[in-house]
């Protein structure tokens, strides 16, 4: 054994106590360093979330809500409105669990994607390599399947729970009932949305991997992401601390839903987490951490019929382009609970919206009025323009015009007789109720500015283009939705 001798003994250690005490002094100026606080949404953008998400429940009487916003790929803002229980009432938290439908089907297609990678399937295997007796086994794929283009029935289209699923069941029992009989039509020649694909999913998923699928799911996503507090709705109750679903027949007051029995959200619909949880999943997607970039790919693209038309939609996410961003989206219902999900992929962007009623666009809307906060830059210059249009329209509406503010070929456009059809077709609309900015984009040098007017009887879209130097170039308006 190398032995050293005593007078390099005494160097090397007094070369450790220096070096020792560097890593003290610099471990106390790092503990005397203030902490960098994560990045958070400003003042002015929380007040508008928080505006919106009270807004939307006011208006559809749904109990609650649980927003989650992504920004720069962090989460910049978790909150919860509204009330979870209404008997006792208890206001929704950030912390609750929530059940997200079918954003489920996205985390069954990350593994049947994770298994490829593995070299245990492919995208294009016959379902018959796992589940032979199923009709056209040999001609419907594992692709088809994830992208509502295989042609078996749909085992539960209606928006609430008819009696027989009160009942318990298994996969096999949901197979047999609705996969073993005809297609409603050839594989691969139209796009229809059906629960059933994803329970055959899920079947291939265990036979393919040895495991039930909730391990799978939990082994390889939920755990590696710090997806704590995910639960398997389809099997366990919920806590007395997670909110209550509820339904409502017509307008009338909000009832307790009912639960699905055991068996029927198997792979489709099974997962309940907090926003925040689904805001981790969301960021790893921006990031491509599970999945190989080739497989994020296969994931995201859109998928085409056999004749070449786009479905929209890809493997358990809908796949479509809002003011020129790529958004990757799902909403989800089950009994008592809607969902919306929506990814801005290359802007590192999310908004997650979970509410505890079902058969109403609640999260929806929500979501949809969220989203363009994100991306409108300077909030002040949004809210200035945003009042310097509603102004344009309300001069309008009493046949008059600012022309100071117009380009020379919009004041061309705006002859006696525009001012005229303006005023006659939309004075008597009176004051607008709500006035939003919805989209923004660059086009042909100039600024697309788009908002949405509401009015007690109509609902106005208005389209704008803006020089570099402010003056506007065109105000167009249309009826809106």
């Amino acid at each position: 054994m190398h032995r050293l001798s005593c007078s390099r003994k005494i160097l090397f250690r007094r070369r450790i106590l220096r070096a020792a005490a560097c890593v003290g002094v610099t471990l106390s100026i790092l503990a005397q360093a203030p902490a960098q606080a994560p990045p958070q949404l400003s003042d002015q953008t929380r007040g508008q979330v928080d505006q919106i998400a009270r807004q939307v429940l006011e208006s559809t009487g749904v109990p609650s809500a649980s927003v989650a916003v992504v920004k720069d790929g962090t989460l910049v803002y978790a909150h919860a409105y509204g009330n979870a229980r209404l008997d006792p009432s208890t206001p929704a938290t950030a912390e609750m669990r929530y059940k997200i439908g079918s954003i489920s089907k996205q985390f069954t297609a990350t593994a049947i994607l994770m298994l490829a990678e593995q070299g245990k399937l492919s995208l294009d295997d016959p379902v018959s390599r796992f589940v032979p007796d199923l009709t056209r086994a040999k001609e419907v794929t594992i692709r088809q399947l994830l992208s509502h283009t295989s042609g078996y029935q749909d085992y539960w289209p209606q928006d609430y729970v008819p009696p027989f699923m009160l009942t318990p069941i298994t996969a096999d029992e949901i197979l047999t009932r609705w996969a073993r009989r005809p297609l409603d039509f050839d594989p691969g020649t139209k796009w229809q949305y059906s629960n059933t694909n994803y329970v055959i999913a899920g079947v291939i998923v265990e036979k393919a991997s040895g495991m039930p699928l909730l391990r799978f799911l939990s082994t390889h996503i939920f755990e590696p992401l710090g997806m704590q507090s995910v639960v398997n709705i389809d099997q366990d109750h919920f806590a007395d601390t997670d909110p209550t679903g509820y339904m409502r027949y017509a307008l009338g007051p909000p009832r307790t839903a009912p639960r699905e029995g055991k068996g029927w959200l198997f792979a489709a619909g099974e997962l309940a987490m907090p926003a925040a949880d689904l805001a981790k999943w969301d960021i790893a997607m921006m990031n491509q951490r599970l999945l190989k970039p080739s497989s994020y790919r296969e994931m995201q693209k859109d998928v085409l019929l056999k004749n070449g038309t786009a479905t929209g939609y890809a493997l358990g996410i809908t796949v479509r382009s809002q003011a020129g961003r790529r958004v990757l989206d799902h909403g989800g219902e089950v009994s008592g609970f809607t969902a919306e999900n929506a990814v801005f992929p290359e802007d590192h962007a999310a908004v997650i919206v979970l509410t505890n009623q079902d058969a109403v666009n609640a999260s929806g809307q929500i979501a949809k009025k969220i989203a363009p906060l994100l991306f409108t830059g300077d909030t002040a210059v949004v809210a200035e323009k945003v009042e310097r249009a509603r102004k344009i329209l309300e001069q309008l509406q009493q046949g008059k015009i600012d022309r100071s503010l117009f380009t020379d070929n919009a004041n061309s456009y705006f002859d006696q007789q525009a001012l005229q059809d303006f005023a006659t077709s939309l004075g008597p609309l009176g004051t607008s109720q709500d006035f939003q900015q919805t989209s923004e984009q660059g086009r042909g040098g100039m600024t697309n500015r788009n908002y949405r007017a509401k009015f007690a009887e109509k609902v106005l879209s208005i389209s704008t283009y803006e020089m570099p130097d402010g003056k506007i170039e065109q105000f167009l308006v249309s009826v809106g939705n």
